[in-house]
């Protein structure tokens, strides 16, 4: 078969391909796998009961599961669901939305597919723009996004030392090359570090946004106002100038396939256009299970109340495994500030991460190699292949196991150099 150039890009290998790949069938290949890689969220029991009640409430009603069921919606998604979740962000943040500023996607990867090729490439005038990620390493999921090749660029982080094997990256705004740039990307809280940029440095990233007029996109896949996994204090952020993309997966929802685009009018209606010639329309679940927690502001309170304190515990219980189990080798873990994973750099690790990852495989634990989270950076940077990122969505014996093997893993190729 003799692909186009869509198609022999699209059908490769790549990190994210192989990533979900490995998720996939390694239960298969291995029923006692240690899952700690992949992006799942925790089974939450407070959370569960939720969406049970929900679930039974739209099948009891005809009318709501006729809407569910039998109903292509609108292009940017079901009027009643965006005018709940305006409403509602315009009365907590005093955001001036409607409806018209909010689109419904099918997961927020096939947002970010479209607005990032939306606003970079090669454009009419054959100029080649990219998107500016100000601080890498970033979600992997980006990586592979483009339809062109130089898609992104990035500025590799400060490093902070914090003392007792924690570490931080601050964005390095001395360094920031703006060059081409059709947008600034961040991820708050960053996958894969845990990293929550500061109020600072949002409003920040917004000046410079504004000052090179290209447009600013939020991920809030894990941050704010929901499911709100931080740890420490932020605030949202959002104006006619940025572009925040939210999800309904963590909150435990990830098999709904929900993302949500909050931005001004003319980019809601450019990707509504282009998701219809995608998509035809996108699905329903989400938004008719969500809609009335929006209304009552429910879903609030729940990303309060369950959600973040369930992963901040499982983060000081999973930070206190791998020190104990690290001991004194030379290693750092990111400061967990949110999201659902731990980032650990092992200094001079002398195998690749890939190789770690495949040792750790074969003992059953499923980590994520570090080299994929850094689009835009320039290969040679020793720090890429020292990282890796281990989830702590699972049951607490999942990962005192995983982590003790981790440990032994690691202290191995130290112990072999």
């Amino acid at each position: 078969m003799k692909l186009s150039a869509f198609g022999e890009k699209f059908a490769a290998e790549t990190g994210i391909v192989s990533l979900m790949d490995d998720l996939s069938s390694a239960l298969s290949e291995n029923p006692d796998m240690l899952f700690l890689g992949g992006g799942n969220p925790a089974r939450i029991p407070e959370m569960e009961a939720i969406f049970q009640k929900r679930m039974a409430e739209i099948s009891a009603d005809p009318e709501q599961l006729s809407s569910l069921l039998g109903i292509y919606q609108s292009p940017k998604g079901e009027r009643q669901f965006r005018r709940a979740l305006a409403e509602l962000l315009s009365k907590q943040y005093g955001w001036e939305l409607t409806e018209q500023n909010i689109a419904i996607s099918n997961g927020s990867q096939a947002a970010f597919f479209i607005l990032f090729n939306m606003l970079a490439g090669k454009t009419s005038d054959g100029e080649q723009r990219s998107i500016h990620l100000p601080m890498a390493p970033e979600y992997i999921g980006y990586s592979d996004i483009g339809l062109s090749d130089n898609f992104f660029t990035a500025t590799r982080p400060e490093i902070e030392h914090l003392g007792d094997h924690m570490f931080k990256y601050r964005v390095d705004f001395s360094n920031l090359n703006l060059d081409n740039a059709a947008a600034l990307c961040v991820s708050r809280p960053t996958n894969p570090t845990g990293n929550v940029l500061t109020d600072n440095e949002i409003a920040q990233l917004d000046i410079i946004a504004k000052e090179n007029d290209i447009p600013f996109i939020i991920d809030g896949a894990y941050g704010l106002p929901f499911p709100s996994i931080l740890f420490n204090d932020a605030k949202p952020h959002w104006n006619d100038n940025t572009i925040l993309v939210l999800s309904l997966s963590k909150l435990g929802l990830p098999g709904v396939r929900t993302g949500i685009i909050v931005a001004n009018e003319e980019t809601i209606q450019a990707y509504s256009n282009a998701s219809v010639v995608a998509n035809l329309s996108c699905c329903n679940l989400g938004p008719s299970m969500a809609v009335e927690w929006f209304k009552s502001a429910e879903i609030l309170k729940m990303s309060k109340e369950y959600i973040a304190p369930f992963y901040g515990n499982r983060a000081e219980l999973a930070v206190g495994l791998f020190k104990q189990d690290l001991g004194e080798l030379p290693y750092y873990i990111h400061k967990p500030e949110g999201a659902i994973f731990l980032w650990l750099w092992f200094d001079g690790l002398p195998i690749s991460s890939q190789v770690l990852y495949e040792r750790l495989k074969a003992r059953g634990v499923l980590i994520i190699p570090g080299q994929n989270f850094f689009p835009g950076i320039e290969s040679g940077w020793q720090h890429t292949q020292e990282c890796i990122r281990v989830s702590y969505a699972q049951d607490e014996s999942v990962l005192e196991q995983g982590i003790e093997i981790i440990g032994e893993e690691v202290r191995r190729a130290y112990d072999e150099a």
